[in-house]
């Protein structure tokens, strides 16, 4: 899987067919820690043809491999080996994953047991894939068959990358398709290392093959393949528009998560504490690169001085680090690219709003992609920073007076992932849950995620669902099948 370069970088290989393998051209990338912005290690530079024996191996596994003759019995137990093996790694997997994305080790600790519970639910849902008897007017036996979908491409982001692969592969497993995984370029190694626990836990050859590349010589070709037949895209919502013209050459079916905006949104009767705290945890948390962040944060007026205040004074005690050190609470954005990306919106926050706190380069860090926790108020909602996904941890705080202004306010955005509610008014939140245009709603929280509850979004944050019974549903074709039970002919002549 990986072997050491005579720099001592450890150089990893992908996974195509059960084995691990170079890229067609030979060639490697870097993968950088953004903790100390040096190589960490590198991974093949796959291309197009890469892409076809990707391809090539898990379409002849749907097709004619051990695949299709596994029973639902057996691709559970399969998904749940796969597990038990990620739980048995955990603190190897955290670690490397804390090391590659930025993230504080505390939160990927979370994220590997996470990934374990994703293939444990959909271990347990493999058998709970269900047909139908249709009652129809003659004497026949209408029957409604569900089918996995075939070869499922899969792309998925650098923010969460474990957990990611595991919220694309085990619903699709289960579901009896094969898969073709590309991950980010910036995280692409504990993909990897999970592939290495697929033989022993039964998986046969080309069931999933894991490939890593940039977009355009690699998830392009993926995309566009004929032989694939479903694209899952977790991104920007630049990419997932492209990702639809491109499958649309194919018809080929497409679900899309594309990040958001979400309004987190406080009225005057919420506690204040757990407010103050759902504030900054639903914008810092993961150094805000989280798809649904509470990136803008309503208050309403009565509260907004202190409120500001209050939040502001805390976001200045956040703890930047290593990731690697337990009392972290921020560590560094994922790459030089969206270091700069953040710091722009920072620059650009101070001519759009006042500033709070932060609003620059951690200067406590002296290497690596660190930025200050970012807060602006007096934010307009039709300023850049309330309405573009900056994706790192960057608040606009934005004043309201009563319901209606709140409501208008949070759902005046292209996007509709997520937003929560803080009110000690049942009645009241509940009203905001029924008029928020967003596929998740919290109230008195943010950011809790259930593998049991579906994911996904209203407007450009995209369409279909990951997790929960929803989640295997986007694998699965529906087929008709009509019995004729009478003995007589049709009767046509």
């Amino acid at each position: 899987m990986a072997s050491e370069t005579k720099f001592g970088v450890r150089r990893y290989r992908m996974y195509i067919n059960g084995e691990f393998v170079e890229s067609a051209s030979g060639k490697y990338f870097p993968v950088t820690e953004p903790s100390t912005e040096e190589v960490m290690a590198e991974v093949p530079e796959a291309n197009e043809k890469d892409v076809n024996r990707a391809v090539a191996a898990a379409k002849a596994a749907f097709d004619s491999g051990a695949w299709p003759q596994t029973t639902a019995q057996d691709r559970g137990r399969i998904l749940f080996r796969i597990a038990e093996r990620i739980r048995k790694e955990a603190a190897h997997l955290a670690e490397l994953e804390s090391r590659n994305s930025g993230k504080p080790i505390v939160e990927a600790e979370y994220d590997i047991a996470d990934a374990a519970t994703c293939f444990e639910y959909y271990g347990g849902m493999a058998t709970k894939i269900l047909g139908h008897v249709n009652p129809v007017p003659d004497n026949a036996l209408s029957l409604s068959l569900r089918e996995p979908i075939g070869v499922a491409a899969q792309i998925i982001p650098w923010n969460y990358p474990l957990l990611m692969a595991a919220w694309k592969l085990a619903p699709a497993l289960a579901a009896g398709c094969t898969c073709v995984l590309k991950p980010a370029e910036q995280t692409p190694l504990t993909a990897l290392e999970l592939a290495g626990y697929f033989t022993d836990a039964g998986l046969p050859p080309g069931v999933v093959n894991i490939i890593t590349g940039l977009g355009e010589e690699c998830g392009a070709p993926l995309v566009k393949h004929p032989d694939v037949n479903k694209v899952a895209f977790t991104g920007s919502a630049t990419v997932g528009k492209a990702i639809m013209k491109a499958a649309a050459d194919t018809v080929k079916r497409v679900t899309l998560e594309l990040g958001g905006k979400s309004p987190n949104i406080f009225f005057a009767d919420a506690d204040f504490e757990s407010a103050i705290d759902g504030a900054l945890f639903g914008v810092f948390i993961n150094q805000g690169e989280v798809c649904s962040a509470g990136s803008r944060i309503l208050v309403e007026k009565s509260i907004y001085p202190k409120f500001v205040e209050a939040m502001s004074a805390k976001a200045k005690t956040i703890r930047l680090g290593p990731p690697l050190e337990r009392e972290t609470k921020m560590g560094p954005l994922v790459s030089k690219d969206q270091f700069d990306r953040v710091r722009s919106y920072q620059e650009l926050g101070k001519k759009e709003a006042k500033l709070a706190a932060g609003g620059g380069r951690a200067a406590s860090m002296t290497r690596g992609y660190y930025v200050e926790p970012t807060i602006f108020y007096d934010v307009d909602n039709s300023a850049r920073i309330a309405q573009e996904e900056i994706f790192g941890p960057v608040a606009a705080v934005i004043p309201f007076a009563g319901e209606a202004e709140a409501l208008r306010i949070a759902n005046a955005t292209p996007y509709g992932l997520a937003a929560a509610v803080w009110s000690r008014d049942i009645f009241k939140a509940l009203r905001m849950v029924k008029a928020l245009r967003a596929g998740v709603v919290w109230v008195n929280h943010m950011q809790p995620t259930y593998v049991e509850a579906p994911w996904g979004g209203y407007k450009q944050s995209g369409f279909g669902r990951e997790l929960g019974p929803w989640g295997i549903e986007e694998y699965l074709e529906t087929k008709q099948v009509h019995i004729n039970l009478n003995e007589q002919p049709i009767g046509w002549y």
